[in-house]
């Protein structure tokens, strides 16, 4: 394997591979263009030659980004669900194509991802009102990441240049601290909610910890009332095209969650009425019954669900998805152990759950402090009467 240089205007540079066909013998020319230093070229020349020489050469194409996420993203749509694929394809072609649809995918460098990130973050938005939010530009990253690993593993280029952004190169967001609202508060809504239709998905938000796509697929025959619990087992998704589909639980984990008493108490409140609802409609209410429904009793859209109940919840200035998040504040303000806090919630690990509470840690630590110092001084003093 050989290769040489030649300067086709200032700072142009071509690479000139020669190989011979192992097939035929017969000697074959690879050309590459190069912009940059002599010294620059030389060293592309022998990266170039070392990866033809150890197999991993990938031939040059004329494919370009805006054209490879189109083929990504078909390939894409079977192994996600429609929402995921939904949102990948917003971001690919409305944020990310835009800024670097037209770069040869072959050519694409971490300095030309570093610069397209810079760009969205000052002027990004569609309609010229200025820049995306840092999350918005870290989830570009995120599907940009893994579309272009997609490409390596496809050998249509040699390396991903978006793994080889340092990690001061990529966007960087600050995490919100959650809204919650204390007990008192929560009693509030309680009372103000219970002979209203959205008064159980509150109740299964701030006493169970269940998302919205959770309590619109829950069904009765996951909640076990007389031994306190339930299964979630599934989430009800539904896109912007308005096509709503009941999946797996999140992360393909299912997981039980204890009932305290006062949702058990509601609940049976509501089969009942329920039940009578589905009577009056001729209907006998089974198992197979959503526990959260429209008065006719087919199941509620998770949006319409959002819509109803922040409505309702604004005198509050929480969410429904706030009041799960108030769940997990009220356990670990009342010392429960953030692994349980984890399990209920359906974190998929202990750090998730670490991170988005970090806020309420401080007194956490504070007490878990005061008690390693009353461990010791006990000790201390006990030591002392004792050599005394």
């Amino acid at each position: 394997m050989k290769g040489s240089i030649k300067e086709r205007s200032p700072g142009h540079w071509a690479i000139i591979l020669d190989q011979r066909d192992p097939a035929t013998g017969k000697r074959r020319r690879k050309w590459h263009s190069f912009k940059g230093t002599k010294r620059g070229a030389q060293t592309e020349c022998a990266r170039l030659i070392s990866e033809m020489n150890g197999g991993d050469y990938v031939e040059p194409s004329k494919l370009t980004l805006a054209q490879f996420l189109d083929r990504w993203l078909k390939h894409i749509k079977p192994n996600v669900s429609p929402r995921t694929h939904e949102r990948y394809e917003q971001i690919a072609l409305k944020n990310v194509a835009p800024l670097l649809g037209a770069k040869v995918l072959s050519k694409l460098q971490p300095i030309d991802i570093s610069q397209a990130y810079s760009k969205a973050l000052e002027s990004g938005r569609r309609n010229g009102t200025g820049g995306l939010s840092p999350r918005t530009v870290h989830h570009m990253h995120r599907v940009l990441f893994s579309a272009l690993g997609q490409a390596e593993r496809w050998r249509l280029i040699a390396r991903n240049p978006a793994a080889l952004l340092e990690k001061r190169d990529r966007p960087k967001i600050e995490r919100k601290a959650v809204t919650t609202i204390a007990a008192p508060a929560t009693a509030a809504v309680f009372d103000a909610a219970r002979e209203r239709r959205l008064f159980i998905p509150l109740v299964l938000a701030a006493l169970c910890g269940l998302r919205r796509g959770e309590i619109v697929a829950l069904r009765w025959k996951s909640v076990d009332l007389d031994n306190g619990q339930l299964a979630v087992i599934a989430s009800t998704e539904q896109t912007d095209a308005g096509v709503i589909r009941e999946k797996e639980a999140k992360s393909g984990k299912a997981r039980t969650v204890a009932l305290p008493s006062m949702a058990v108490e509601e609940l049976r409140r509501w089969r009942v009425l329920q039940a009578q609802e589905m009577l009056r409609l001729g209907v006998r209410a089974d198992d197979e019954l959503h526990v959260v429904t429209q008065a006719e009793g087919s199941p509620l859209q998770p949006r319409s669900l959002t819509h109803v109940v922040s409505a309702f919840l604004k005198e509050w200035k929480v969410t429904l998805h706030g009041l799960r998040h108030s769940h997990a504040s009220h356990m670990l303000a009342s010392n429960i152990h953030p692994k349980i806090v984890q399990e209920r919630l359906g974190h998929s690990s202990i750090a998730i759950t670490m991170d988005i509470y970090s806020h309420l840690m401080p007194n956490m630590q504070g007490e878990a402090a005061a008690t390693v110092d009353g461990v010791m001084r006990a000790a201390i003093n006990k030591r002392t009467d004792d050599v005394g």
